[in-house]
């Protein structure tokens, strides 16, 4: 049965399409439709005329993820599939980008982008995943939303903190961690320390969360405020922020409340089974991950989130392992404030990070193994079906001890010939053999390796531990 594949490069409003073989040969060159109800039609009808003509054969689309531009065309391709014999699948642009790449494509243009994204379904067809239901598509959208409310948030809070700098900086010392309501409820009756230290103290206790006695001290410390501006524009400038943050708040957490309800997948009630993963971070490392099939191995999921350890060294030639912090800076925020959680509440993760402090790591670079341990059994849940067990960790830590305090295997790689002293080999190439040499050594087993250890046992005690 003969294989067709159609690229679609989608731009706002319109899509240019392009038909190929299995050969990579134009078999219908490059067309343009409006993503209008006529647009659709005319797809549907130039795809069924093509397939009238090649009769007995699949035809295999695909769309860029473009922010939800490919969106319509999408689900109408996917409506196709109950009258023609298509299948459709969503790319991520970087793979597509890479692979037009090494296919040494210079210029790029509408038409050429949609034929790469034809010639990517042919070279990666193992990458490709074609019309997988998305469980998660409304809570996503509803999360980006969040997203977008709480960055308009920290804006307007930044700039409530510069502006109360001058206006009074007696209540900054109330905002280290955040503003509080009560500060805001504050500010929205009394912006300036002027007008805060001509307030009754009985009125300023009114406000939630403000006695009587802090109330005394907050008027008392605006009769003695620094501040420099007391005009009418600054106060009206803090009531209006103020108000702006109470009400942003208001809606994240309404959204957020909704978002926890009408999410109810296994796969978020089974990380809620990890104490330090509640409603919301369960929904948004879920949205991240959408399937744990897609990573073969544990490597592959811990590299996606770019908490994987690489090897940097710096001029003066000293070197060391960090993280990587590849990929997307979203994902790792998540699983950063897991981590947070995690340490003070999730026994497991808090004796590891206790005991890299000890052995006198520095703070972030423990959380940073802390959320690598996290994934790590994030995947083991995820990929087994079983909820958090303290116990099933403890298991396969003895076991990873017990394997590296056995004798080192020797390198498959070399099983047909050993490391030959007279090659002509680097003096770089040449430590790295010694090295391994004294590592798999009878008596350095028996008395431990303390001089000389490879990277790859380093990197393993960093984070199997």
């Amino acid at each position: 049965m003969a294989s067709f594949y159609m690229g679609i490069d989608v731009s706002k409003g319109y899509s240019d399409f392009v038909i190929i073989n299995h050969q990579k040969q134009t078999v219908m060159e490059n067309f343009q439709l409006d993503d209008t109800f006529q647009g659709h039609s005319q797809l549907y009808e130039i795809l069924q005329d093509f397939l009238a003509k090649h009769k007995e054969a699949a035809l295999y689309a695909a769309v860029e993820s473009t922010g939800g531009f490919e969106n319509n065309w999408y689900q109408k391709l996917v409506s196709f599939q109950a009258l023609l014999p298509i299948q459709t699948a969503r790319l991520n642009p970087k793979g597509v980008m890479h692979n037009s790449k090494a296919d040494l494509t210079r210029n790029k243009t509408d038409k050429i982008s949609a034929k790469s994204v034809a010639e990517y379904l042919i070279s990666h067809p193992e990458k490709v995943r074609y019309q997988q239901e998305d469980p998660l598509a409304s809570s996503r959208k509803q999360w980006s939303f969040v997203q977008m409310l709480t960055k308009q948030c920290t804006q307007i809070l930044n700039q409530l903190h510069s502006t109360l700098y001058t206006a009074n900086p007696e209540l900054l010392r109330f905002c280290r961690n955040g503003i509080p309501d009560w500060v805001l409820n504050l500010l929205m009756k009394y912006p300036t320390a002027k007008q805060l230290a001509r307030a009754n103290e009985k009125t300023v206790a009114k406000i939630p969360y403000i006695t009587v006695e802090r109330a005394q001290k907050l008027i008392a410390a605006a009769k003695d405020s620094v501040a420099s501006s007391d005009d009418e524009v600054s106060a009206q400038l803090i009531i209006s922020m103020a108000t702006q943050i109470q009400h942003l708040r208001k809606h994240i957490d309404a959204q957020n409340k909704l978002m926890a309800k009408q999410c109810d997948l296994p796969e978020v009630q089974l990380l809620k089974t990890f104490v330090g993963i509640g409603d919301i971070l369960s929904i948004g490392l879920m949205i991240e991950i959408q399937s744990i099939a897609r990573f073969k191995t544990v490597k592959q999921f811990g590299a996606f989130w770019g908490v994987h350890p690489v090897y940097k060294i710096s001029g003066d030639g000293s070197g060391s392992f960090k993280m990587s912090k590849q990929g997307r800076g979203q994902p790792r925020r998540l699983l950063y404030l897991v981590a947070l959680t995690a340490i003070n509440h999730n026994s497991v993760i808090k004796s590891l990070y206790e005991y890299h402090l000890k052995k006198g790591r520095e703070k972030m670079d423990a959380i940073g193994i802390c959320m690598h341990k996290i994934l790590r059994i994030i995947y083991g849940m995820l990929k087994n079906n079983t909820a958090f067990d303290p116990q099933i960790d403890d298991k396969n830590r003895k076991r990873i001890i017990k394997s590296q305090n056995s004798i080192p295997k020797k390198d498959k790689s070399r099983r047909f010939q050993d490391y030959d002293a007279d090659a002509p080999i680097s003096c770089k190439q040449n430590k790295k053999r010694m090295e391994r040499e004294q590592s798999q050594s009878i008596k350095n087993t028996e008395r431990g390796i303390s001089e000389l250890v490879p990277l790859g046992s380093i990197l393993t005690a960093m984070f199997n531990k």
